[in-house]
């Protein structure tokens, strides 16, 4: 593969996206002295989703990719929505995307001196007043796209009148809601966004870091631009509905810069899921109405519900490539972020055995206690992983599944008189089993071949089934949780005339007692993964103990979606 250089760093040519050659055309015409510096901004309000690992994995991505800077920054404008909490959660959730902002840490309040400043001197430039109606009255005077919105009876307060106003409502003397500051450009504009918006209301409530300091606090879109220029940022990374925000933050800034840098915003796609609810409102909404058990459910799309789910941080950058950036909004399929994940722990997860509707079967010419081990492969993909054994014992549980009394054509699982392979071990045959008095199998009755071992001689003799099992006597009790789909619509999001609610999965979680898991997993650790053979890839939930083991399944081994769609 070819390569060049650009300003020192190497290219290699292959497909990029849009926002990519954006950078690249940037660098080989050596705007802004080569440098690439870019930041992700959340807002503490909520915890991060899966669609916020799009922007992340961009953001710090390029960064990187081409020897530049990322910054953290929170904008934190708003007070009355925002915790600690939540800043916590988003440094975790990023470190363990696999991104570091370094000692780049940064917050809208660390500007809100200069951006009170500005506002400042925005009203002695005759470009901003302070207005008496309410925001709900604002809005209506706004007008249409194709209407011009009506200009404020306060637009042309005096100069002096706003300032006096502007510094009251700072010091408090007036009721929230009861005035704002709105930049004067054009209530004409076909830019909805450029008619007068509000840059400053009042917020009477203490802020995580300035305390009681301030009374006043910026709009997002006031502090948003401008805080990426006091920081040097070179491309400013948001998603489309930003698109029609971009002349507003370039008229701020035209404002405020004294040279001829400026932030260059680009615009790309929203991450939108199938089955997948992508709103923090209405994700908290689930958290505080407990339909989920928290903001790390492992139904959520949060990431960190997906880590607990058991999710890793290499399958959701690898789904994010797949994806890709463009400039059309769609819905990309939830089995392709499932896809990802399956790939990713194909090749890391060891494969164990877990039995979750145990039925026990009795090999009865196996000598009571007996015990051998049995030496299994731990991830056939990755003979480093090394291998593992389990007790084989007279006794063993297998499903419930693979066991049918009066079986249908071609079912090549254990039934009377039919022979499969324990994996790993022998060749056994049904001879009998009996039944509770609800007629319910509880017991079943098998002879084994002792010639029949795995990987010795004589154990090639052919079988259409092979079951997994564990050992009676040695198995581990497990509590087993079983997460599908949160939502069983399609598009949840997409239902304007319907509440979101009624799309809830009723089967998003099932609960097993009882299951079995073998010996070797005695000492698993909370986010330990693995491969439950022929059952999917599970993860130790964070409140496992030794004395309660519990493993959410990640995924199935199979897109059962899919084929129950078709």
């Amino acid at each position: 593969m070819s390569e060049e250089n650009i300003n020192g760093r190497e290219e290699e040519k292959s497909p990029v996206s849009f926002i990519e050659q954006f950078i690249i055309d940037d660098l080989k015409e050596g705007k802004n002295g080569g440098r690439i510096h870019t930041r992700f901004p959340p807002e503490p309000n909520g915890y991060l989703h899966i669609g916020h690992a799009k922007a992340i994995c961009l953001d710090f991505g390029m960064a990187k990719k081409y020897g530049g800077k990322c910054n953290l920054r929170f904008d934190d404008t708003n007070p009355v929505k925002e915790e600690v909490e939540y800043i916590d959660s988003i440094k975790e959730d990023i470190r363990w995307l696999g991104f570091d902002w370094e000692d780049r840490e940064y917050y809208a309040s660390d500007y809100f001196g200069k951006l009170y400043d500005f506002a400042v001197d925005l009203i002695n430039r005759g470009l901003a007043y302070v207005d008496d109606q309410s925001a709900e009255v604002i809005s209506q005077q706004k007008g249409t796209p194709v209407q011009a919105g009506i200009e404020s009876p306060f637009r042309n307060r005096a100069i002096p009148e706003s300032l006096d106003l502007f510094e009251r409502m700072n010091r408090g003397e007036f009721e929230e809601g009861s005035r704002v500051l709105r930049a004067k450009i054009d209530m004409a504009s076909p830019n909805m966004q450029m008619r007068d918006p509000i840059i400053y209301r009042i917020i009477k409530a203490a802020h995580h870091r300035t305390g009681e300091t301030w009374k006043v606090y910026p709009m997002y879109d006031f502090a948003h631009g401008q805080s990426d220029y006091f920081e040097g940022i070179t491309h400013s990374l948001c998603t489309l509905e930003f698109e029609v925000h971009r002349p507003l933050y370039d008229w701020l800034v035209d404002q405020l810069k004294k040279d001829e840098y400026r932030p260059r915003q680009i615009e790309f796609n929203r991450l939108n899921l199938t089955y997948t609810m992508m709103s923090k409102r209405k994700l908290l909404e689930l958290v505080q109405e407990g339909k989920v058990t928290g903001w790390d459910d492992p139904r959520m799309p949060t990431l960190c519900g997906l880590r607990r789910r058991g999710y890793t941080p290499e399958s959701i950058r690898k789904f994010v490539d797949l994806i890709g950036y463009t400039k059309v909004e769609a819905i990309n399929d939830v089995s392709l972020l499932e896809h990802a994940v399956r790939d990713d722990l194909n090749v890391r997860a060891p494969r164990v055995f877990a039995v979750l509707n145990p039925l026990k079967v009795i090999i009865t010419n196996y000598p009571e206690g007996k015990t051998e081990n049995m030496t299994l492969i731990n991830n056939p993909e990755d003979e480093s992983m090394g291998s593992r054994e389990i007790p084989f014992t007279r006794d063993v549980y297998i499903e419930q599944d693979d066991f049918m009394e009066n079986p249908p054509h071609k079912f090549f699982r254990l039934a009377p008189g039919a022979e499969v392979r324990l994996k790993g071990a022998y060749i056994i045959k049904c001879t009998g089993f009996n039944k509770d008095e609800n007629g319910v199998i509880r017991e079943v009755f098998c002879t084994y071949d002792p010639a029949t071992r795995s990987g010795e001689n004589g154990s090639d003799k052919k079988v259409k089934g092979t079951l997994h099992w564990v050992p009676a006597g040695q198995a581990i009790d497990a509590e087993v949780r079983l997460y599908d789909r949160l939502f069983d619509h399609e598009d949840p999001a997409g239902q304007k005339d319907e509440d979101y609610r009624k799309f809830l999965n009723p089967d998003s979680l099932r609960i097993l007692k009882g299951c079995k898991v073998e010996p070797s997993l005695a000492n698993v650790k909370p986010l330990d993964k693995f491969q439950f053979q022929r059952l999917g890839y599970f993860c130790v939930d964070n409140d496992s103990t030794g004395e309660h083991l519990i493993f959410n399944r990640t995924v199935s081994l199979k897109d059962t979606w899919a084929r129950i769609n078709k």
